[in-house]
């Protein structure tokens, strides 16, 4: 089932690509495997799907024990300053930086394995009070400051929008982020390129794929509800 899913999803970012008129080969299928068993994962790498999105630290790094090495580890949460030096290479792409302490932190342990942390600042487009991320107009300054650092690549931008029971709701942040990802772009900062610009979960990655999406992150429409008692 877990397959067939994926192969579902596929075809629906086929779909909103051609709507888009963009190739599908700009966006990335991101399985998110968060509180689900390394077994649902290894179902899922036989569709070839090899990026996986993980909430937890500890959870990621039992996981990468346990799978091939060829996977490519997401760490989409939110990230606690102790739990950084767990992911020096592991991590294929942090998410979730909303602070320059976190940078500076990221900074440190990659620097001490004389490693290179990929990187996506967080922006809390709609400005929930529940959502980590920072807001648009703080975006630019944290970036300036982060680019300085030695061992931090900003690959991009990434947001999470609200939940909803319809998607054409969230398209307003989608474009947001997208002329946000564009603006800062036109900078030309050195260290930071906007190729990666990370929206969209099981309910609404159609419509952020429209609205410029290369990386979406589905987990629900993959590996089905999610228990959190575990």
């Amino acid at each position: 089932m877990i397959v067939e899913n994926i192969e579902h999803v596929r075809e629906n970012i086929e779909k909103a690509c051609k709507k888009a008129g963009r190739s599908v080969d700009e966006v990335t299928l991101i399985a998110v495997s968060k509180t689900k068993p390394y077994t649902d994962i290894e179902e899922a790498l036989k569709s070839g799907t090899l990026d996986y999105g993980e909430n937890k630290v500890q959870e990621m790094c039992e996981k990468y024990e346990i799978l091939p090495k060829n996977i490519r580890w997401h760490m989409i949460g939110h990230l606690q300053r102790n739990k950084v030096k767990y992911l020096v290479g592991k991590t294929e792409l942090i998410h979730s930086v909303d602070s320059i302490r976190l940078a500076e932190q990221i900074e440190k342990e990659y620097a001490k394995k004389d490693e290179t942390a990929n990187i996506l600042i967080e922006v809390n487009m709609a400005q929930e009070e529940s959502k980590f991320g920072i807001t648009s107009q703080e975006t630019e300054e944290l970036i300036r400051k982060i680019s300085t650092f030695e061992h931090i690549r900003i690959k991009g931008l990434m947001t999470i929008a609200p939940y909803t029971d319809n998607p054409e709701t969230n398209r307003v942040y989608f474009r947001q982020m997208k002329k946000l990802s564009v603006d800062i772009r036109d900078k030309n900062i050195d260290n930071v390129s906007m190729d990666v610009l990370s929206m969209g979960m099981t309910g609404d990655y159609q419509v952020a794929i429209e609205e410029g999406s290369t990386m979406v992150r589905v987990g629900t429409g993959i590996f089905g509800e999610r228990n959190y008692n575990i």
